[in-house]
């Protein structure tokens, strides 16, 4: 009985607050809501940039996983061993 109560009085207040168009009553409260939102925005281009990334990524594969030609320098490395790092 108590929670149908509570409830009740919880939704009068909101719905009041929705009438008198004073959703937030202090500055805190808009700034917390702003915040709110900047992290909400930053969520969903977080998970818009991981979609995209595996679309890609998975399109990327598929061209890369042709046999690819090696060169001759990639063949025989050039250089000289550094032996001053041997044991």
């Amino acid at each position: 009985m108590d929670l149908a109560k509570d409830l009740e009085t919880t939704a009068q207040e909101v719905l009041g607050k929705l009438r008198s168009h004073e959703l937030f009553q202090s500055n805190w409260d808009t700034a917390a809501f702003i915040i709110f939102l900047i992290f909400l925005g930053t969520v969903l281009l977080l998970m818009l940039l991981v979609c995209t990334h595996c679309c890609c990524h998975s399109s990327c594969s598929r061209r890369a996983s042709r046999p690819q030609k090696v060169s001759p320098e990639q063949e025989h490395p050039r250089g000289v061993d550094n032996l001053a790092l041997e044991p």
